[in-house]
């Protein structure tokens, strides 16, 4: 009889991929790459993942339990305005920007970049992972709509994809030159395009975050 797989096994192949697929691409990651990075061996990869292209599937599912299980846990949730908490929300992702570049970055930015016209299945799981995430947002923007009586001619869940954008933008000017200033640039014009759509005025010159420390990230 096969042995039944060990799911911790999947795991350690799964953050593998993540840790290294962000660090190299997807395009220039192996499947020995990802084993080295494990710990493991061809033939263990091989037992749950039947190439490459299964593995970054299973990653970018991976990837979006493990990042939906820290928002969803987040103290962005707490204010009782919705706008608050998308502003907070906002907040948070810049907070997150810090170390790295392989650190602070998205591993279904990565891949989509990568993958999108070479292997579809790929893209739909990035683009599941990054669609479920902006949803994660439709809620309070569509209850900030309503508290202040707008009539917008944008969508709850096209706003939702905008943060996403710019985030998933910011990424890739940071990748481009090399300077994590340019996603934190690109998160506080955010903040402001928000706080512009609902009609708030910034409460200081710059604007955004004023004083504020990087954290950490995903």
């Amino acid at each position: 009889m096969a042995r039944p797989a060990n799911p911790q096994t999947r795991t350690r192949l799964l953050e593998a991929a993540t840790n290294v697929i962000r660090a190299q691409g997807f395009a220039a990651t192996t499947v020995d790459d990802i084993c080295r990075a494990a710990g493991l061996s061809k033939g263990s990869f091989f037992h749950h993942f039947s190439s490459k292209e299964d593995l970054a599937i299973g990653a970018a599912q991976h990837w979006a339990e493990m990042t939906g299980a820290l928002f969803a846990a987040a103290d962005y949730h707490a204010p009782a305005d919705p706008l608050d908490r998308l502003l907070a929300y906002v907040d948070l992702r810049r907070d997150l920007v810090q170390g790295t570049l392989p650190e602070f970055t998205c591993l279904v930015g990565t891949m989509a970049q990568e993958a999108y016209e070479t292997a579809p299945d790929i893209r739909e799981a990035c683009w599941a992972s990054i669609h479920g995430h902006a949803g994660t947002l439709v809620a309070d923007i569509q209850a900030a709509i309503d508290d202040r009586g707008l009539s917008p001619d944008w969508t709850a869940e096209s706003l939702a994809l905008h943060t996403q954008a710019v985030i998933q933008g910011g990424f890739i000017l940071a990748k481009a030159s090399g300077e994590t200033r340019h996603a934190i640039e690109a998160i506080d014009h955010l903040r402001r395009y928000i706080e512009c759509l609902f009609g708030v005025r910034p409460q200081s010159g710059n604007g955004i975050n004023d004083g504020k420390k990087e954290g950490t990230n995903p």
